[in-house]
């Protein structure tokens, strides 16, 4: 895979479906860590979800000059990432072992509004109250989906609720620290440090969750791991193909295939609830994102009517 300059982004085509494939291979990866989390604690399954990510990592290291890539400007910020992106990993495992997957997978898509709601001040980006409004709004969907009402650390799925939408705001503080790695990191660096400071992570509590996996199991893990890591890169280098406007509606859909994959290996299907608030969030969500690319927008055009 040939590497990509962080400002090239002249291929919307290339972009949408690797964000496609990568969304796909995603809903794939959790239906298999729900298979597995059984008998499997999430220790277990995020530390051999790292080690096997690692093997397609790697691959892509060597293919664009080997340890030279490798270099960083930025241990402590890949250091803050892969401990809050392997925690999130975890928290986001507990919510798929107790929720129907499609459930889980909507609530992933709270994280781009707590990513608003944190630019501003982690960032000191101005955030104006069009995309405030959308945030507000995405959180009722939020809500709807999780029905609080119910006891979110009741038991049950009640738990799995709370988990997915901490899982979410855990990712938005990965988002955002990964928005500030991509400056003068290439992405296979930012994935190879992620995946292994998680083998680390997870390695130190290993002894404590251990659990002799049966053949299936190994199955399991090592395509957990390996879809895993396939997924994260391509993601990665869909963002360096198409912005995110672009991309944002095709990675949307991957609630879909949660769905699909839950129909078809448990029989289960979201509720009129949660597609009521899915439906709310992710509209919130292409607001939100249709909002920054129009402020961009005229940021850019500023300077050039000026120069008129």
């Amino acid at each position: 895979m040939k590497a990509v300059s962080g400002s090239q982004v002249d291929n919307p085509r290339l972009g949408i479906m690797l964000i496609v494939v990568s969304s796909v291979s995603f809903a794939l990866m959790n239906a298999v860590v729900k298979l597995i989390s059984g008998r499997l604690g999430p220790i277990e399954i995020g530390f051999f979800r790292q080690v096997f990510s690692l093997f397609p990592v790697l691959s892509v290291v060597v293919h664009q000059g080997g340890l030279p890539v490798l270099r960083t400007r930025r241990p402590f910020g890949h250091l803050f990432r892969g401990m809050i992106g392997n925690s999130a990993m975890i928290i986001f495992f507990l919510s798929v072992a107790k929720l129907p997957l499609a459930d889980a997978n909507a609530l992933s898509f709270a994280s781009p509004l707590f990513v608003t709601a944190l630019s501003m001040p982690l960032l000191g980006e101005a955030v104006g109250r069009h995309r405030w409004s959308a945030v507000g709004v995405g959180f009722v969907g939020v809500l709807i989906m999780t029905n609080p009402s119910g006891n979110w650390f009741g038991g049950g799925s009640g738990i799995g609720a709370g988990m997915g939408v901490l899982a979410a705001f855990m990712s938005a503080l990965m988002t955002i620290t990964i928005r500030q790695l991509n400056k003068t990191e290439a992405p296979v660096t930012i994935v190879f440090y992620f995946a292994t400071i998680g083998t680390l992570f997870f390695g130190a509590m290993l002894a404590f969750f251990w659990v002799a996996p049966n053949f299936w199991e190994w199955v399991g893990l090592i395509a957990v791991g390996m879809i895993g890591g396939l997924s994260q890169l391509l993601m990665t280098y869909a963002y360096r193909h198409a912005p995110a406007s672009t991309l944002a509606p095709f990675g949307y859909v991957s609630i879909l295939w949660s769905t699909l994959l839950g129909f078809l290996i448990w029989n289960q299907l979201p509720d009129a609830r949660v597609l009521a608030g899915s439906v709310i969030v992710i509209l919130s969500g292409l607001y939100i994102i249709y909002r920054e690319t129009r402020k961009r927008a005229q940021v850019i055009a500023q300077p050039l009517s000026n120069a008129n």
